[in-house]
């Protein structure tokens, strides 16, 4: 039987035909495997949210549809608006994200280059809010809090505990973007053209780990936009809190369903445009 070198390991002898035949099977094999466990999972994902929606369409009478549910939503008049929620929502995740980054990142970059004696600690110290559970957060942002009451400030001042429990994600994003460039090398041709600390790191360092800081701003909007806890027992009123109390404060209970989606809905679709944009910003305006 002729032998012939398998394509992609030069030197090994394999009967001629067989290795084509062999590949095409294992990669039929495996494109079945990954279409299974997506169809699993998104079917996991997707039926409580298709219910959602259903049981958030049903009318007055059974076996009914209706859009009064989402219309009660679109205008419900407070205490507060709807729209203010948004607003502080928004701009709560916008002031978590650029505070923590400007935290983590030139920390992190510091530590690396001069200090990595102290990574272990620095790790430590950002993980431990995931040990933390959220009623004991609260309990001791209670009195900084009722302190801070005290000058009639929003609830935008949430970022501060928004911060703290972005650090886990935000550190480990942040790791996983540094661990895969040079940054000693990086960092020494720079200094050695002369350039300052701060151009280092904002010119040099940032753009080459900008899809892990891409990731962590999508998991610290994630985060606010989904948090509900700290808000609700802190006594402020932030989008989650105005929408549990539209499904408290009314009789009609598909518009419980309908503000759960809205909510999922809203996340899903700011989520989204910031991948997108991060995408499109990486890969350059002429870039196809």
């Amino acid at each position: 039987m002729a032998a012939v070198t398998s394509l992609g390991e030069p030197g090994f002898a394999v009967p001629a035909g067989q290795p084509r035949g062999m590949q095409v099977r294992r990669r039929r094999r495996l494109n079945a495997f990954r279409y299974l466990v997506f169809t699993v999972f998104g079917l996991f994902f997707l039926l409580p949210l298709l219910a959602t929606a259903r049981f958030s369409l049903e009318g007055s009478r059974l076996g009914t549809w209706s859009l009064a549910a989402w219309k009660e939503i679109g205008t419900y008049k407070g205490p507060p608006p709807l729209l203010p929620a948004i607003e502080i929502q928004l701009e709560l995740a916008v002031i978590s994200c650029v505070v923590v980054l400007a935290l983590l990142v030139p920390t992190m970059v510091w530590v690396r280059l001069r200090v990595q004696w102290i990574s272990r600690v620095i790790e430590f110290l950002c993980l431990l809010p995931l040990t933390i559970p959220a009623i004991i957060l609260v309990v001791g942002y209670a009195p900084i809090y009722n302190y801070i009451r005290h000058y009639e400030l929003s609830a935008l001042m949430l970022f501060w505990a928004y911060v703290i429990l972005a650090l886990p994600y935000v550190y480990r994003a942040l790791s996983a973007g540094l661990n895969a460039i040079d940054v000693t090398t990086l960092s020494e041709a720079a200094r050695s053209l002369g350039a300052s600390w701060f151009t280092v790191i904002v010119r040099v360092i940032v753009p080459n780990m900008w899809q892990a800081i891409l990731n962590a701003m999508v998991l610290t909007t994630a985060l606010v936009l989904g948090e509900f806890t700290i808000a609700y027992l802190l006594l402020y009123n932030n989008l989650p809190v105005e929408l549990f109390s539209i499904s408290r404060n009314t009789p009609n209970a598909s518009v419980i369903f309908s503000t759960s989606l809205a909510s999922l809905l809203f996340a899903f679709v700011l989520l989204l445009i910031l991948s997108y944009a991060g995408r499109r910003r990486h890969r350059g305006p002429g870039t196809r």
